[in-house]
């Protein structure tokens, strides 16, 4: 990721195609980065009115119509013209990016919150669905309901990563990443109300069956022998055997039942193919397999949020619903939340939201080793049209400070924001 050696310029010979450096501290100018390439006379107005006497560029990434047009080393006697002592308007566009940071970070201290609370109601559930029934059931039911409601009426869905702090092993409920996922698909499919109740209650109790299954089989790290597998996949007609004594609705039974199923006939128990299989279950089948190929039972075989999506495409779409699992890489991104990202410009982040309707265009937490990582800068790329994501990097790729500033997720959990955005908010 390093660069060749940069040159210099005096800001009076500044031009359109230069890709400049500035060394500055990032709330010391209006632009959102520090280093960008000039795509107009106003950003050359705006950095000459900064106080600069020279700036740094990279002439590799500078794109200049010829060489002759190269600018030539500045010299020394000949300074600038001062700008007037008042702040540039720029430099106010500036604080309001800043306060609007602010409010993000607010936004995520929010959702992690909302994450942390409907993991400990989804603990309850689990803990006293056979001692508490009904009340549990009732527990879940409201609980899937609000999910589901806020998550179909909201004017935009943001889904966020949580950071293992909030998270851990235990905190992390597969169930809860496998019901918000479901119901993303579900918002975009306009699922109604009542359908997406019912998937909500079928991807939470999709794997009630497990608990009938020996622990030393759920938590084995190496993989099972084929009695074991037997035994394991036995956990679905478990599940619909517990479902019926609860009282569930048969479209949560069909959910449960089906949810290992497979378009091509590969999966268990009853090896159904494509519209054979439950419609609601198809998309349960495609959130669970993506949260077992990123939180497997060995850390060690973990993928990053974007290979999990690209196996899924790439290897594995004659296993899902074709137009489903569309659905859910155009809702996700290329670059889900959670992965690592190298920007056009040469940075490095971690995308820590989507919103669902502009996938490609995340929230990124950019490293930069002159800001603390409590401040680190957030880069919404919906406001940078100059700048997009031109890689993942696996974590292990990372020299250790980056490794440690952008602290890649260890457990990837989802949680959803569906608050109105902060653009209508202002109109208010």
């Amino acid at each position: 990721m390093q660069r060749n050696e940069n040159s210099y310029i005096a800001v009076d010979q500044l031009q359109i195609g230069l890709y400049v450096l500035l060394d500055m501290k990032w709330f010391e100018h209006p632009f959102a980065l520090n280093n960008f390439k000039i795509k107009d006379e106003e950003q050359i107005r705006i950095i000459r009115s900064l106080g600069l006497k020279k700036v740094r560029y990279d002439p590799a990434r500078s794109d200049l119509k010829s060489s002759s047009n190269a600018p030539e080393q500045p010299p020394e006697e000949k300074e600038p013209e001062q700008p007037v002592m008042t702040e540039h308007p720029a430099l106010a566009a500036k604080r309001a990016l800043i306060e609007k940071i602010r409010v993000q970070r607010e936004a995520a201290v929010r959702v992690e919150r909302a994450f942390v609370d409907t993991a400990k109601t989804i603990h309850n559930v689990e803990k006293n669905l056979l001692t508490h029934p009904e009340e549990t059931i009732d527990q879940a039911n409201r609980l899937v309901g609000q999910i589901a409601d806020s998550m179909l009426s909201a004017p935009e869905l943001a889904i966020h990563v949580m950071g293992d702090k909030v998270g851990g092993e235990e905190m992390y409920f597969h169930s809860l990443n496998v019901t918000m996922l479901s119901l993303m698909i579900a918002r975009d499919i306009k699922l109604s109300p009542d359908a997406a109740q019912q998937l909500g209650m079928g991807a939470l109790f999709h794997d009630i069956g497990r608990r009938d299954v020996p622990t030393k089989i759920l938590l084995k790290l190496e993989p099972l022998t084929q009695a074991e597998r037997n035994y394991y996949e036995l956990h679905c007609q478990y599940g619909v055997d517990a479902g019926r004594k609860l009282g569930l609705p048969s479209a949560t039974l069909a959910i449960i039942q089906e949810h290992h199923e497979l378009a091509d006939g590969s999966g268990y128990p009853q090896k159904l193919k494509g519209e054979s299989i439950n419609f609601l279950a198809r998309i349960v089948a495609i959130a669970n397999h993506y949260d077992e190929l990123c939180n497997p039972p060995n850390v060690l075989n973990a993928l990053t949020p974007h290979e999990a999506l690209a196996t899924l495409f790439a290897k594995l779409r004659t296993k899902f619903d074709p137009k489903l699992l569309q659905i859910f890489v155009r809702c996700l991104g290329v670059y889900p939340p959670g992965t690592i990202v190298q920007l056009s410009n040469g940075l490095v982040g971690i995308v820590l939201s989507i919103n669902t309707a502009k996938p490609m265009k995340p929230m990124v937490m950019v490293y930069d080793r002159e800001i603390p990582k409590e401040a680190a800068i957030l880069v919404d790329l919906e406001s940078e049209a100059d700048v997009n994501i031109s890689k993942g990097i696996r974590p292990a790729q990372l020299p250790r400070d980056i490794y440690n500033y952008l602290s890649p997720r260890k457990q990837v959990s989802y949680y959803f924001d569906a608050s109105a955005p902060n653009k209508d908010q202002s109109k208010k």
